[in-house]
This record gives C-alpha cells, structure tokens and sequence, in this order.
C-alpha cells in the first residue's frame, strides 16, 4: 500500500481501529497508524497535509 491508496489505507485504518472516531484523530497520530500498517510500505517522509486529510475524509465516509 502507498500513501496514494488512499481508500485501502482508509479501511485498514477502520478495521485496525475500530473503537477510534476518525473525525477525532489528529494527523500526527493519523500519520503514525498509517506507518504502522503491516500492509503499508511507501516513504514516510511522502505523506503531507492534503494526503492525511483525504485518508481522513475516506475513513470518515468508510465509517458511514
């Protein structure tokens, strides 16, 4: 997973926590579970505002 699949992070993020609210999660922490994803494997240092507020937003939707 790259930091571009920003709907397949979503998901992992949400069956990884699924008692987080994704509307509560600051991008430092967002950021760190990102990392954190067995599945990930992309450069930490591409990720950014906008790419965190879109894996955000998808999870958010993911949620719904």
């Amino acid at each position: 997973m790259k930091w571009t699949d920003i709907l397949d992070i979503a998901i992992a993020l949400d069956e990884a926590h699924p008692d987080v609210d994704p509307q509560r999660v600051n991008f430092v922490d967002l950021r760190n579970w990102v990392l954190a994803l067995d599945e990930f494997d992309d450069d930490p240092g591409h990720s950014g505002e906008k790419i965190l507020e879109a894996i955000q937003a998808a999870w958010i939707e993911e949620r719904e």
